[in-house]
């Protein structure tokens, strides 16, 4: 098992990785729309939903994999009526291909954000 670090995408805010590779395979935390630097995005949902996208596609990176290698995504909505908004964002960035994928409503996420994505990844051999 690998731990992934990078300063790429947020610092964990809790005693968690960003993301563990074991098996040829990487398993993000969930990432919310945190700047690299730790600065919190305050827009609506579309905007928190392109920067956890990036801190996601980052943390595949440090990995040694990418969006395109991406097996499963589940998607943490504080709103599901923020779905179709959600949904836009996402196609821009799977748009190679479209993983199997999970998005549930919660009561509450992390520093009152809109969103929170994890995702897991195989690692590609050369």
């Amino acid at each position: 098992m690998k731990v992934v670090k990078t300063t790429a995408a947020p610092q964990a805010i809790g005693p968690y990785s960003q993301a563990v590779v074991s098996g040829g395979h990487v398993y993000t935390s969930g990432q919310i729309p945190l700047t690299a630097d730790g600065e919190l995005i305050q827009g609506d949902v579309t905007a928190q939903t392109e920067q956890v996208l990036s801190n996601v596609r980052a943390v595949l990176e440090a990995a040694g994999t990418d969006m395109n290698h991406v097996v499963k995504v589940t998607i943490f909505l504080s709103d599901m009526n923020h779905f179709q908004q959600v949904n836009e964002v996402y196609a821009a960035h799977f748009d190679r291909h479209q993983p199997a994928r999970s998005c549930v409503e919660v009561s509450r996420l992390p520093k009152d954000v809109q969103i929170e994505v994890e995702a897991i990844a195989v690692i590609p051999t050369l």
